[in-house]
């Protein structure tokens, strides 16, 4: 069993009919927890209604909660969602928000001192005050796994690149990894040319590239592995990439080889974004099934 830390937001995603709470950062924790990982979150909720749910639903997934503080004067974060007809989400991120005033506290620097990974995005270091936060437990990690989500206008060149050069794994999908690629002068055109571009500029040996409903790409230690997707009927893609993410971590730390492991982290995408939702249960005898329906 690996002991992982999620750093970042949390929240609830408001859909035009429905609300669900959400976070990339939770959202890669519950699905690590289900699949038998010991997962804390590190981050921060209002003194509201809103905060007491997404602590109780995080008690209920097994996430540790001792690390999610509780402000009050900000309240818990708010994502408006929109859906195009395709299922795909745009996002409206309040701010400012709890989540956006982690304070560095001793109890989380020796939490993820101790960690096998420690898992954080670019959205939560919108603000100074997380990303200083961020910046100090990152010195402080074993293995680094940087989720890029890039939300305009919540990022910058100069954040991105700090973040990648401290990251042991990065993971992108095609857009930003071709967005990132550019901004740091590639002129390559291929997929590819760009993982290997943006390895050699951080100096880091495991990144992944998901392509959405054509699957993901994985350098691992100088090899790149292939999933071509599945073929499925989304309902929404909101979650997808991040249950994605835990299970492609999930398998890795348990040292399964690669390609098996993009396998299932493919698989699991594929029946999140079938879901309604980022954080549908489902079994690993569905996920296997899924991979091998013979």
């Amino acid at each position: 069993m690996s002991q992982i830390i999620c750093f970042g937001e949390v929240l609830f995603d408001v859909f035009p009919t429905h609300k669900k709470i959400g976070g990339a950062p939770l959202n890669v924790a519950s699905r690590l927890q289900s699949l038998g990982n010991d997962v804390s979150m590190i981050s921060a909720v209002g003194k509201d209604k809103s905060g007491d749910k997404i602590l109780s639903y995080l008690n209920e997934c097994g996430v540790k909660t001792n690390l999610v503080q509780v402000n009050q004067e900000y309240k818990t974060g708010k994502v408006k969602v929109m859906l195009n007809e395709k299922g795909s989400a745009s996002y409206d991120i309040k701010y400012p928000k709890a989540w956006d005033k982690i304070r560095l506290t001793e109890a989380s620097k020796k939490h993820v001192q101790k960690a096998d990974a420690f898992v954080f995005g670019s959205l939560v270091a919108r603000d100074e005050s997380s990303r200083n936060t961020l910046y100090s437990l990152i010195e402080l990690a074993k293995y680094k796994i940087f989720d890029l989500n890039l939300r305009r206008p919540y990022y910058t060149k100069e954040v991105l690149v700090h973040l990648m050069k401290k990251a042991d794994f990065i993971k992108f999908n095609d857009e930003e990894l071709y967005e990132v690629s550019q901004a740091l002068g590639s002129k390559y055109k291929s997929l590819e040319q760009n993982i290997n571009f943006i390895a050699e500029a951080t100096l880091t040996k495991h990144i992944c590239v998901t392509k959405g409903e054509h699957g993901a790409v994985l350098l691992y230690n100088g090899k790149l592995y292939y999933n071509s997707g599945y073929l499925i009927k989304v309902v929404d893609t909101v979650g997808a990439g991040d249950s994605f993410l835990a299970s492609l971590v999930s398998q890795l730390l348990k040292k399964v080889n690669p390609q098996e492991a993009i396998d299932f982290a493919c698989a699991v995408g594929a029946l999140v974004a079938q879901s309604e939702g980022a954080n549908p249960k489902i079994s690993y005898s569905e996920i296997m099934a899924f991979v091998d329906p013979a």
